[in-house]
């Protein structure tokens, strides 16, 4: 019997900002994998933290009763920010790729709270996927 080492990797890749790799696995038979890149773009900004409870839905423009309750939902939360001490900045990056369908896909990376080191708010990304089994 012959013990295969395999190292799994899950990488997200934005100009070498972000790797994550996942530790080695000691398998007993080699497992089949499929790796595919895509490239894309990412725009990064500046969010509030406390805001992501905020979001309005396709089904609350469907009528004008709708659209007053998710106002008055939006307003309710505000107001829970600002009782709590105000909102938090992060920044992220929009990650945007096409798929191999032709969809495109967006993901959204949390750079934590201090500025990017990039000089501009459009860079490019890289994204791969790996496919395996347990």
């Amino acid at each position: 019997m012959t013990l295969l080492f395999d190292i799994i990797f899950a990488d997200i890749n934005i100009l070498n900002l972000t790797t994550i790799v996942i530790p080695v696995k000691i398998m007993s038979e080699e497992k089949p994998v499929v790796v595919k890149e895509f490239k894309g773009e990412a725009k990064i900004g500046r969010v509030f933290k406390n805001f992501a409870t905020l979001t309005l839905k396709p089904e609350d423009l469907s009528s004008p009763v709708t659209f007053q309750m998710a106002i008055s939902r939006l307003y309710e939360s505000l107001m829970k920010v600002f009782e709590s001490g105000g909102p938090e900045t992060t920044y992220i990056a929009e990650v945007k790729i096409t798929d191999d369908t032709g969809n495109q896909v967006s993901i959204a990376i949390d750079l934590g709270n201090s500025i990017p080191p990039f000089s501009s708010e459009k860079v490019k990304a890289d994204v791969k996927v790996t496919l395996h089994e347990d």
